[in-house]
């Protein structure tokens, strides 16, 4: 379960995510409504109660409110209320079809400009990463079918850049749901110093590599795709040195020392610190001894393990400490990709759009059931990772900005009454048929559409609890 005292800090980060993104979104309906000379009567974040309103001098009420899920713009409508005869051509409903369809659309194509905006930023400043350079791959998976080797970076993938194991990531994602075969540019026999840059201007020592996705397990769980594919990101061998010892941890409790050069577990040579990790994870909750060297000089310490329990149903032993990091770990396999203005925007629309069309597969893929529901999340999971990306820092908080904003852009697009989507949907038949449709069959819509949105959130939270109780 996730550490509570982290979760003001989460909540906040919640509101300051959906305050930015439902105003960007309202914004779009509020701008081009008022270009159109429809007449606002209110601009609203939020719903329920409000904390804060005031009239401003052009007429429009605005409004925070309690519950920060949502917005709306509120537009003069005959069918909301009575309208004076002077000021019916400033109704919503009296304007054209195409009109309508522009306000609309406004909302959602905001929430796009919004992503790119805040990729293009964030390319600008520059975007951390892990260098996608591979071990051993896994036998009998169609990475090692596709002849990858230990050493191979990976360059490109059917022409993509791929500088970052992330970028990897999410190419393999969407390919994965496409099952193609994927050509892979690698340079092979790269040592964890090569420059990829200049190794990939010269195309002599770049080598092809096909990566059969046809046969690939079905995609299941984003986390796990270099293991359905068989790819192994290269693992530094850290040493099993302490770096950093929790406050009140069982690793505290038995003398451990940031420093602390581990020599032995259980009479057993400890060579490094996955070797080290494992020997705790086989004691939960049992003593065992361990030899270490502080400062030249070795002594002997008994720990007894926390006992922490994976998704799984497995105990192992926890005692609170982190290693200590290579010195050469930066200069070894961690990379900044950043671009100048100009170069910076043409990145942030590609990003928008691979984006955008992977979160429509994906949801393509859980209607067909060919991907698991469980990877829809609610409020709760996007305030985790809103707080965790606002620790990481600006360029992790941006990314995930744009990342919800876009795809709340998506969500808001599908042709669901009640969503900006439907109302396009509704307008395109009244384009059609020359006439709209009737109230009944409008309010039939609406209340589909209305239990399908609580059926996708009640899914969503129950996926919320489950990972933050599991």
């Amino acid at each position: 379960m996730s550490n509570l005292l982290n979760w003001p800090s989460y909540l906040l980060a919640l509101i300051v995510t959906l305050g930015v993104l439902i105003t960007v979104h309202e914004f779009g309906h509020f701008w081009v409504a008022r270009k159109l000379k429809v007449k606002v009567l209110k601009f609203s974040i939020g719903f329920g109660r409000p904390l804060w309103q005031r009239r401003g001098r052009d007429g429009v009420e605005y409004v925070i409110a309690a519950l920060p899920l949502g917005g709306y713009v509120k537009m003069l409508d005959e069918r909301e209320g009575e309208v004076q005869p002077e000021e019916l051509p400033r109704a919503f409903n009296r304007q054209p079809v195409r009109s309508r369809i522009a306000i609309v659309l406004a909302g959602p194509l905001c929430n796009f400009l919004f992503a790119i905006f805040a990729f293009g930023l964030m390319f600008m400043i520059g975007v951390s990463g892990i260098r996608p350079l591979l071990d051993e791959p896994k036998p009998g998976s169609p990475a090692a079918a596709g002849g990858f080797q230990k050493g191979d970076l990976i360059v490109s993938i059917d022409g993509k850049p791929t500088p970052t194991l992330s970028a990897v990531r999410l190419v393999l994602v969407d390919r994965t749901m496409s099952e193609e075969a994927l050509q892979v540019e690698v340079l092979p026999e790269c040592a964890i110093e090569c420059d990829a840059d200049r190794s990939a201007q010269d195309r002599s020592r770049l080598r092809t590599r096909t990566l059969d996705m046809r046969n690939a397990p079905d995609l299941t769980d984003v986390a796990s795709i270099f293991d359905s594919v068989g790819l192994t990101p290269w693992r530094l061998v850290w040493p099993a040195v302490i770096g950093q010892v929790t406050s009140g941890s069982a690793a505290e409790r038995a003398g451990l020392q940031a420093g602390d050069r581990i020599v032995l577990a259980e009479g057993e040579p400890v060579a490094d610190w996955q070797h080290w990790r494992s020997i705790i994870e086989r004691h939960p909750g049992k003593s065992f001894s361990a030899r270490i060297e502080r400062n030249g000089t070795e002594q002997t310490l008994e720990l007894v393990p926390e006992i922490r329990e994976t998704k799984q149903g497995k105990q192992i032993g926890f005692i609170g400490v982190s290693p200590e990091e290579p010195k050469d770990l930066a200069r070894s396999l961690r990379i900044v990709v950043r671009y100048g203005p100009l170069e910076a925007v043409d990145a942030a629309i590609g990003e928008t759009l691979d984006m955008s069309l992977l979160t429509l597969r994906v949801l393509g893929r859980m209607l067909a059931g060919r991907a698991s529901l469980e990877n829809l999340s609610g409020p709760l999971t996007i305030a985790q990772f809103a707080g965790q990306a606002a620790n990481a820092g600006i360029t992790a908080f941006l990314q995930m900005l744009a990342v919800v904003s876009l795809s709340l852009g998506v969500l808001n697009l599908l042709p669901v009454p009640v969503l900006d989507g439907g109302h396009v949907l509704y307008y395109l038949i009244e384009l059609i048929k020359g006439s709209p449709l009737s109230e009944a069959v409008q309010n039939l819509g609406q209340q589909v559409g209305i239990a399908v949105l609580l059926l996708l959130m009640g899914l969503a939270l129950f996926n919320d609890f489950s990972r933050l109780l599991g």
